[in-house]
């Protein structure tokens, strides 16, 4: 007991003295914008302009800020992407308050996505891009996809739920009782600290109670401070969810399960999955809690491509972002992949 307080007295002190964490470390230009959301340019050390290569959207969940992509100089999966060859632009969807209350799926999907693809595509005289969903904006870019594919010419979905009633989906058995009704009505937008209480809750004596014990050994000097300080920022920093996208989200994809079983409707378009026939690689962790891999292996029976591969990391959901391993592999996966059908 002695030997703890004396390390998280001194780990205290190194805590306070590191200032503010930067939330994304690549250099960026906002491109278009539009009520809460901007859509960023990454840049690369070259000019972009003045090679052909197709421009990569990535489109990342409502859940938790986009800066996971980007979260430090050596744990940045869009700078890989960049180092690999791609040109790089992601949605970064802000903090809806109330005036967003009744934005739908739709709105989302077919408005937001769409005047972002719209956007790129008419800035670099492009008929199509690549797109890149990661966890639930995956299953968006599905659903984009399916109903606009004249637009996208590659499609790699990243931790991505496709089948959200597999056995050991955690997640699912935690909302599937719950009045999604009641509490959309009751709540309007859904606070983001209930959402992630419900995260942790999924492993809540290790997200809980064993990560904060083991600080203290993590916490040893500036660099492991500030590496465990970014991820605690960033586990924290929750957007509410609009409450009408988020009612439709739970009930037709949680409930309803509606990618496996059919009759999604996203506005007034029908989404079927065997509709997409252009590339798509799966990529998935295999120690994922949040997406379990049959969850995400689900797709390769529903879509209707002839070029369908999945590419696995022995990871976690997180760990497939920032972990060392995953720096040196997926990126440059991805932006070989692409390259190839490009």
């Amino acid at each position: 007991m002695a030997d703890f307080a004396r390390k998280l007295g001194a780990g205290l002190s190194r805590l306070s003295g590191l200032g503010d964490l930067e939330t994304g470390v690549t250099e960026r230009d906002a491109v278009y914008d539009e009520d809460k959301l901007v859509l960023y340019r990454y840049k690369a050390a070259d000019q972009l302009d003045k090679l052909p290569r197709v421009p990569l959207l990535i489109v990342y969940a409502l859940v938790n800020r986009p800066y996971m992509t980007d979260l430090q100089e050596n744990r940045s999966m869009i700078r890989g992407l960049l180092d690999a060859g791609m040109d790089v632009y992601l949605i970064d969807w802000g903090y809806p308050d109330r005036a967003d209350r009744f934005l739908t799926l739709d709105d989302y999907i077919n408005g937001y996505i769409d005047r972002c693809v719209d956007a790129i595509r008419k800035s670099l005289g492009r008929e199509k891009i690549n797109l890149l969903g990661i966890c639930q904006g995956g299953t968006f870019s599905l659903c984009y996809t399916a109903t606009h594919q004249e637009k996208i010419k590659n499609l790699v979905t990243m931790v991505t739920p496709v089948d959200f009633r597999t056995a050991d989906n955690i997640l699912t058995k935690s909302v599937e009782h719950v009045d999604i009704d009641l509490l959309v009505d009751t709540l309007g937008n859904v606070p983001g600290e209930l959402l992630n209480w419900t995260f942790l809750n999924l492993k809540p004596f290790q997200l809980m109670g064993q990560k904060y014990v083991d600080m203290v050994d993590i916490i040893k000097d500036e660099n492991s401070a500030r590496n465990f300080m970014q991820m605690e920022k960033w586990i924290f920093d929750s957007p509410d969810q609009a409450g009408e996208a988020f009612r439709q989200f739970v009930r037709e994809f949680f409930h309803k399960n509606g990618l496996i079983a059919g009759g999604l409707r996203i506005g007034d378009r029908s989404i079927e999955l065997g509709e997409i026939d252009i590339p798509v690689l799966n990529v998935y962790a295999t120690q994922d809690h949040l997406v379990p891999p049959d969850s995400s292996r689900a797709l390769k029976d529903l879509v209707g491509s002839a070029d369908y591969q999945e590419l696995t990391f022995d990871g976690g959901h997180i760990g497939i972002y920032v972990s060392g391993k995953s720096q040196k592999t997926i990126p440059p996966a991805i932006g070989g992949w692409l390259a190839e059908r490009d």
